[in-house]
Parts: C-alpha cells; sequence; structure tokens
C-alpha cells in the first residue's frame, strides 16, 4: 500500500525528531493532578532464557538479581502512594513476570493493599500455565495474557522458544486448561516472520479459534537496531510487501463475516463475541497519563516521556537511596501531544472530538490539517460528525502500520537507555 509506505518513511523522521532522550536530574516523577486518571504500570525484567528479537528490558534470571528487585519495586509503589497517586488498574509487564510466583504475587498483595486497584493484568509465557502458577493468579489477577507467539514448531525453534516453553499443540492445550481460570485470556501472536508462509498462519488462527481464548493481539514483527543482528540471524529478514496481505487475513479469520468469533477491540486485538471485559496490552489507549516502576519503565505524564534506568544494579541503588530511578525525559510539544492522541485514539478505533477541543482549543482538522487530510482523502476514516471519527478496515492497516513504526521508535529510546549499560550488564543481554 503506497499510502502505509509514505506514512512509515515520515512516522521515522518523525520518531528521530521527538522520541530523543535527554538526561534528567530529576529524582521522582511529576505529582499527580486530582482529576486525572492513571494507571500503573510495573516492568519485572526477568526470563529464563532472552528471545533474540525481544527489544523491551530483560534479563536473565537469578534468585540472586530478582528477590531484591522485587523488594525495590514495592518501595517504588509506596513512593508513589506517599504522592497522592492512586490507581484503578495495575498492568505488569516484563521480562517474564510469573518467574518467581510467590514474589509477583505478594507485590500484588501489597498493590491492591495501599491503591484502589479494580483489575490487575499479568503477562507470562507458556510454560508457567500449570497449577502451581495459574492457582496463584487466580483471583488475584483478571487478565492473564500469554506470550505465545505461534502455534507452529518450526517457527518456535527459530525463535528458540520450542525448548522453553514446550511445542505448539502443548500451548494450545494448556491454553485450553486456564481459560477459565481469569476474567480474560489473552495470547499474544506475532505475524509476517521471515519464514511464516500462508498455511503457517491459517494454522495459527485455527490453533486461536480452538483455543477459544477471550481475547487475541496479533502483532507485526518489529524490533529495533540492539537486536536487528540476532533477528536476522536467527528469523531472517522481515518483509514488510506481504504485512497488509498478513493482516488481511487474520482480520477476516477472527472478525470477518456474519456471526465473527471475534470482534475487533483495537485496530490488533480482537475480543471473543460475548466477552465483556475489555482490558489490552495497549493500556496507553484507555491512559493517556501513566508512570512506570521498574528498571526499564517509561512513564507519559504532564506531556513528558520519562525513562527509568535499564541497569537492574543502579536501579536497586536508586531506590535504596530514596530517589526514583529517572534518567531520561523527552518533553512533547503541544503538536507532538496532538499526534500522539491522534494515534492512540484511532488506534482503538474512536477519536473523541468534544475531548480534543477541550484538551487543545482546537478541532481536530485546525490542529493537524496534514494529518487530518492525509487520513480523509485516503479513506481511513468510515463515519466523522461533531462528536467523533470511526475508523475504516483501510485505516486499520494504516494504524497497525503507524504502531509498528511507533513502537520501533520507543525500542529505539530503549536502546538509547540502554547504551549507559556498564559492560557486566551489557554482556548479560548481548554476549561480549
Amino acid at each position: 500500500m503506497l499510502s502505509e509506505r509514505m506514512q512509515s518513511k515520515i512516522m521515522r523522521v518523525l520518531n528521530h525528531r521527538y522520541l530523543r532522550l535527554s538526561p534528567t536530574d530529576a529524582k521522582k516523577l511529576p505529582d499527580p493532578h486530582k482529576d486525572q486518571k492513571y494507571m500503573l504500570y510495573a516492568h519485572i525484567p526477568f526470563c529464563e532464557q532472552l528471545c533474540p528479537y525481544c527489544s523491551f528490558n530483560r534479563y536473565p534470571f537469578s534468585e540472586e538479581r530478582a528477590v531484591p528487585y522485587f523488594a525495590n519495586l514495592k518501595k517504588e509503589m509506596h513512593m508513589l502512594k506517599d504522592m497522592g497517586y492512586d490507581f484503578s488498574s495495575l498492568y505488569i509487564g516484563g521480562g517474564t513476570p510469573t518467574v518467581m510466583i510467590d514474589e509477583l504475587c505478594s507485590t500484588i498483595d501489597l498493590a491492591r493493599d495501599i491503591f484502589s486497584l479494580k483489575e490487575v493484568s499479568t503477562e507470562t509465557n507458556p510454560n508457567h500455565l500449570i497449577p502451581e502458577v495459574i492457582d496463584k493468579l487466580s483471583g488475584r489477577v483478571q487478565r492473564l495474557s500469554v506470550g505465545v507467539q505461534s502455534f507452529n514448531d518450526n517457527l518456535l525453534k527459530q525463535m528458540e522458544r520450542y525448548g522453553k516453553y514446550g511445542s505448539g499443540i502443548q500451548t494450545l492445550e494448556r491454553l485450553i486448561e486456564v481459560k477459565n481460570s481469569f476474567d480474560s485470556l489473552n495470547v499474544d501472536m506475532i505475524f509476517n516472520f521471515p519464514g511464516q508462509s500462508e498455511e503457517m498462519l491459517v494454522a495459527d488462527l485455527a490453533c486461536i479459534l480452538e483455543s477459544h481464548a477471550s481475547q487475541v493481539t496479533f502483532y507485526p514483527l518489529m524490533a529495533s537496531p540492539a537486536v536487528a543482528r540476532s533477528l536476522a540471524r536467527t528469523l531472517g529478514t522481515v518483509d514488510y510487501r506481504r504485512e497488509e496481505h498478513y493482516y488481511s487475513m487474520i482480520c477476516e479469520a477472527l472478525a470477518g463475516g456474519n456471526n465473527p468469533p471475534y470482534s475487533f477491540a483495537n485496530a490488533w486485538a480482537f475480543n471473543a463475541t460475548g466477552n465483556g471485559n475489555t482490558m489490552i496490552d495497549e493500556y496507553i489507549i484507555d491512559y493517556e497519563e501513566y508512570p512506570a516502576i521498574g528498571s526499564g519503565g517509561l512513564s507519559y505524564l504532564d506531556g513528558s516521556l520519562y525513562v527509568n534506568t535499564f541497569s537492574v544494579k543502579d536501579y536497586n541503588a536508586m531506590i535504596e537511596s530514596g530517589n526514583m530511578s529517572l534518567v531520561g525525559k523527552t518533553p512533547f510539544t503541544k503538536w507532538d501531544r496532538m499526534r500522539y492522541r491522534l494515534m492512540m485514539q484511532l488506534f482503538g478505533l474512536r477519536l473523541d472530538k468534544i475531548q480534543w477541543q477541550q484538551d487543545f482549543n482546537c478541532s481536530v482538522a485546525q490542529g493537524l490539517p496534514m494529518e487530518y487530510t492525509f487520513f480523509k482523502s485516503i479513506g481511513a476514516f468510515s463515519y466523522e460528525d461533531d462528536e467523533q471519527i470511526l475508523l475504516s478496515p483501510k485505516g486499520r492497516y494504516l494504524l497497525v502500520s503507524l504502531m509498528r513504526e511507533f513502537f520501533i521508535g520507543v525500542n529505539k529510546v530503549r536502546d538509547q537507555a540502554r547504551a549507559n549499560l556498564d559492560p557486566e550488564e551489557r554482556e548479560l543481554l548481548f554476549g561480549s
């Protein structure tokens, strides 16, 4: 799609300009605003083995590293509480948050004690879909998100996940066993692997339907320069020319026809028909502002992006000294904030024009005339009135490609933060 290629190139240029970290001497995040709705993100950076395509902050698991880290994560929660923050939603990402299940549960219990939580979402991997983990999470966690990526054994071997997490059929069986243990069971999938054929994607979709998962998220393959070599070495070079076709196959299988099994939750997430739980991975759609705790956490508050240190050693030292672990900050201009709002709300399938006018004192067309005209001219909007803009099927794929480029830009921010790691921690991540 020509419009997608144009948009991707423009997005890369813009990301280079406004997703650029500057050092900060701030010792804590900004104080909360009374009427602002916040969600809390907590990052657990430990994995039993590191996946070659993953750009998130992650370290090889060791109990020696993890135990003090969880203790400091709890201290950081108390810091936010003392500042006046409160949260109705907690999202725990990684890494593999369930790598030490008792530590994770005590962290969730503390969060429930000191904040007004109504929902908790956590990520995990297929090998943790076992009774000793699921029994402890059930009741504590409302939404479990499982990183499956693919059910194809050859792809799992290329990703170095087969030996760690089991075969595709084993994962499918585990998903079926635990699907009733949570309000929402999300399956994270990736599409457009270099070695993925149409037949492989069709088989993955059949497994999703057989799993009866209450939610599925299909991400296009994306990575940062820091993992580009390991990605190319293990998986090959990504062909973006077929991405739209694969995305169309996913949409048709899950949300097409007269009685589809799923409906769109956002441009790349799907909710099972009749599933009333709407929690999603892209919490930045429902919560425009969010503080993040933990090493490698990214916060968006008061129009600025804040980045926590990617060093676990430095994180522990900073929290133990009574400070938060901030090392970088990127202020957004009004134009940046409007572009961010446009992207996030359209990705969520609906832009609220009334809220936009209140927040920016202009219309969408006045604030972002080029972007608005571009989307409208190519048929990205299915409906527009004085209150809202809704996305068309063509617009959905454009937002998928836009978000792909945005997250690649965010991954470059992570790369900037990782550049300051000492040699010992860099070797843990990338080898010598």
